[in-house]
């Protein structure tokens, strides 16, 4: 008996081994990839369906992982209880290898679980490549699926946002299914319905479909169904699985049609019809079944007679129009037929056009290879390089030249972008490329010649890299010839004049080097020893001290008008003592500590800010800011002179700013005067290109964090600055879009995102500068706890319904403004202050607006012979301080 058990029990697993080696087998070419699902957990073999899932975390570069609420867990398979979401980002893109011209179902999986608690169930657009596949809407469908011929050994799925819900997925499923079934004259097959009729029962996918199509049951009430226990033989391409050709359904009424109808989701779809047919009833010798088949009221010429236990797949040779949006499918019986139709099993689907092609597959190539290689991390560097045009990747320009042709492209711009090495050879293979900018990266190595090669090159910028060697002479031919190659800031570069010498004879080389070398240290010992005699005080360069790391980036900025910008300097704690006068005169005080009035070499003023005991931001804050303006410069950010740094006796040395800040001005607590409205707006102006220089002109870009009133000074002509960057952060550049900090900054300039979440982005600056702006066209306070509405934004907002600019703007301006700008000026404030950051505008928007508003406003005063500050500020930042590095 003990013998028998074993026997059955060794037949047992052995016959496990071999279905699960035929399964394996049967899914050979599949995809399946459960979405948020942990490495650690991959792959698994989900037992219902005998499917292997894996993690979808190699086929995707960005998103955060989650998983449905637990209590519904129960309620799905295991692949859709966990989900991928993107909070970051408009598009973010699955990468799958596939076989090129093969025809695959695709299917998408969305479970939402109310994996976030938001019990909100979002809506997004799904791409396939560079064209919309459809949107996704929860409360229609959770499952989106087409049967497409990919066209490359690539295919990108990708998700779009299109509002404030975040875009998630639960499962990703490739089928690779036969090149003669499902064929279209144009286009791809977007399901539609897929049912096999039978009363209410559990869908049928894997292992009883062999493709893993997934068939609904269906019936309704006119129809009586019938089945066998018999195998059918399915074997015609189709294969619809066993269990839903067992079953079929006729109309109760022998003598009536069988009818089906669907309701389109839009009347121009236009369908294609899969019916799929076996006669499962043994027949009497009298019997007859055959009926015609009529498609949207259509008259038939088919006719059929379905074959016992044998498969019978009707479908549509080319895609039709239903009447209205409504199809109609209708088996009628012949005159001879002594039974009723029936009907298995049927598909539905419409036609999806994907009308842009990819980007050419050579770039496409090219271009992964640049990004592999530099490990660039781009968030928008995902999809389809090109297309769509609102899509394309950051750094790149293409042609589009007509809708049949795949773009090309035609522009590369990689600068400040972190690269190290040598110049990559791949870039050859961008064959179209009339634009490479490579500058302000560490890149080494020689100019390469291959860029000669390149015909349609027009400019080659490879400035301020670390580039050594001769330049190529086909290179310096076409710059003859009209390439404009930029290479300043290379040092160890040399043109084929420079380079005469490395023709040579090797060995003079390290001669004249070591001469060289010794020259140039016998001068540097020199000029220290003159130096060293020399009683005027030594004006040193940044260095770090008790703990404090200062850098300060390399730069090829030309100096500044000012010379307050070319001194930061370490000051001794004596020095800061004499340039106050022993702390004499009071400027202001603040979180960091008290701010003195100073005099430098007893004739240019400053600001001397003194880090006090008890501040509330300190060491940290203190070095923040000595980091942030060492390494920026620029006309609307207040300049620092220097800093001391003795044990415990910390202070900032700044440029000194004669006429305070914006909020004494116009509460009137300096000079009692009334700031006119252009005066306003032109600081305005001058504060949103400081922190625009922040946000864009900076890498990495930087967010202030801290922008008030208080915090934007004037000069002795009103022109404005921003400072106290005691708070500024560096904002992530590649895949992220935000930080996480701890929530810092003013009450009522807080944006209420970032205070809710801790993500801290450049549109947390947008918010705060929104307030400024009401600030400078209402005079009135952010938070008054005597209003009805306590914040100034909520306050504005109940006056603007009310349409009377009046009831908004400063009383004191006495209506002189031209209103059209105003109202403009108030709804780019409110603009500013959307709840949703990814509404707001970006900064460099919102200076191009108030330009606008500033130059409407002189019109209306007819100043138009002089410069304006806006158009000087313009000048200085394109001349005098290039990007930060």
């Amino acid at each position: 008996m003990q013998s028998l058990s074993g026997f059955l029990l060794a037949l047992v697993s052995f016959l496990a081994v071999i279905y699960a080696a035929r399964a394996q087998d049967q899914q050979a070419g599949f995809i399946s990839l459960d979405c948020g699902l942990p490495t650690s957990e991959s792959p698994y073999i989900e037992p219902s369906t005998g499917l292997t899932f894996s993690s979808d975390s190699d086929f995707v570069q960005s998103g955060k992982t989650g998983r449905i609420q637990e209590n519904l867990r129960s309620d799905y398979l295991r692949p859709y209880t966990t989900l991928r979401y993107f909070p970051d980002g408009t598009r973010n893109c699955y990468n799958l290898s596939v076989t090129k011209n093969t025809n695959y179902l695709i299917r998408a999986m969305f479970r939402y679980g109310n994996y976030d608690g938001l019990n909100s169930n979002p809506k997004f657009d799904l791409y396939l490549g560079p064209n919309n596949w459809t949107s996704v809407d929860l409360e229609r469908r959770a499952r989106e699926e087409i049967i497409h011929i990919v066209r490359s050994n690539t295919l990108q799925i990708c998700l779009v946002k299109t509002g404030s819900s975040t875009p998630f997925i639960s499962s990703l499923e490739l089928r690779p299914l036969r090149n003669d079934t499902y064929i279209t004259k144009s286009g791809s097959l977007k399901l539609f319905a897929r049912n096999y009729l039978r009363p209410p029962d559990k869908s049928i996918r894997f292992r009883n479909d062999i493709h893993d199509r997934i068939w609904t049951s269906y019936f309704l009430s006119g129809w009586r169904q019938i089945n066998t226990t018999l195998n059918v033989n399915a074997s015609n391409g189709y294969n619809p699985p066993q269990s839903a050709l067992a079953t079929a359904a006729t109309p109760t009424n022998a003598s009536a049609p069988l009818i089906m109808l669907w309701l389109l989701d839009s009347r121009d779809d236009e369908v294609y019809f899969y019916l799929h047919f076996s006669e499962i009833q043994d027949l009497g010798s009298n019997d007859t079944r055959e009926f015609a088949i009529s498609l949207n009221l259509n008259s038939s010429n088919t006719v059929l007679s379905p074959q016992k236990l044998q498969i019978n797949t009707i479908y549509s040779t080319y895609a039709s129009k239903c009447f209205i949006g409504i199809c109609t499918l209708q088996l009628i019986r012949t005159a001879r037929s002594t039974l009723p139709p029936l009907l298995n099993a049927v598909e539905l689907y419409t036609i999806i056009q994907f009308p842009q092609p990819e980007t050419d597959q050579n770039d496409v190539a090219a271009v992964k290879n640049i990004k592999e290689t530099y490990r660039l991390s781009k968030i928008s560097w995902q999809g389809d390089p090109c297309v769509p045009q609102n899509f394309s990747w950051d750094g790149l320009k293409c042609n589009f030249s007509d809708i049949s042709t795949p773009p090309r492209i035609i522009s590369l711009n990689l600068s400040s972008s972190g690269l190290n090495g040598t110049i990559l050879s791949g870039i050859k293979e961008l064959t179209e490329l009339q634009m490479l900018d490579l500058s302000n990266n560490s890149l080494t190595g020689e100019v390469p010649e291959f860029l000669a090669n390149i015909k349609s090159l027009t400019v080659v910028n490879l400035s301020r890299n670390n580039l050594s060697g001769a330049v190529p002479h086909a290179l310096l031919d076409r710059q003859k010839k009209g390439l404009k190659l930029i290479l300043d800031g290379n040092p160890k570069l040399c043109n084929s004049t420079s380079c005469k010498g490395h023709d040579k004879k090797k060995f003079v080389v390290p001669v004249v080097a070591s001469v060289t070398s010794v020259a140039a240290i016998a001068v540097v010992l020199f000029l220290v020893f003159v130096f060293r005699k020399k009683k005027a005080s030594v004006v040193e360069e940044p260095k770090p001290a008790s703990g404090l790391l200062v850098t300060e980036a390399r730069s090829n900025n030309r100096p500044t008008h000012s010379p307050i910008v070319r001194k930061k300097r370490r000051f001794t704690y004596a020095e800061v003592i004499e340039m106050t006068d022993n702390f004499e005169r009071v400027l202001g005080k603040g979180g960091f500590g008290v701010v003195f009035h100073g005099c430098l070499d007893h004739n240019e003023q400053v600001a001397v800010k003194m880090l006090s005991h008890s501040s509330a931001q300190g060491l940290k804050e203190f070095k923040a800011e000595v980091e942030l303006l060492l390494r920026v410069h620029h006309i609307n950010l207040v300049s620092l002179v220097g800093y001391c740094d003795e044990g415990d006796r910390m202070a900032l040395v700044y440029e000194y700013m004669p006429k305070g800040d914006l909020r004494q001005h116009l509460s009137g607590k300096r000079g009692g005067f009334v700031l006119s409205w252009e005066t306003r707006l032109r600081i305005a102006v001058d504060a949103a290109l400081g922190l625009e220089y922040l946000h864009v002109g900076c890498t990495p870009a930087m967010v202030h964090r801290d922008v008030k009133s208080t915090n934007i000074l004037l000069d002795d002509r009103f022109h404005a600055k921003l400072s106290d960057f005691g708070l500024s952060r560096s904002f992530p550049v590649g895949t992220k879009t935000h930080v996480s900090t701890v929530v810092a900054g003013t009450p009522g300039y807080l944006d209420p995102g970032y205070f809710g979440t801790n993500r801290l982005t450049e549109k947390s600056d947008v918010y705060g500068f929104g307030v400024v702006l009401l600030e400078v066209m209402t005079n009135r306070p952010v938070i008054e706890q005597a209003r009805e509405k306590t914040h100034i934004k909520d306050w504005v907002a109940s006056r603007l319904t009310r349409g009377d600019i009046g009831n908004i703007m400063d009383p004191n301006l006495r209506g002189d403004y031209e209103t059209g700008s105003v109202w403009k000026a108030v709804e780019l404030a409110m603009s500013c202050l959307n709840p949703s950051s990814r509404e707001r505008p970006t900064m460099s928007r919102v200076v191009q607006e108030l330009k606008e508003y500033l130059k409407s406003e002189r019109s209306r005063r007819g100043d138009t012979k002089a410069k304006s500050s806006v158009e000087l500020s313009v000048e200085f930042t394109t001349e005098v301080f290039p990007r930060a590095r």
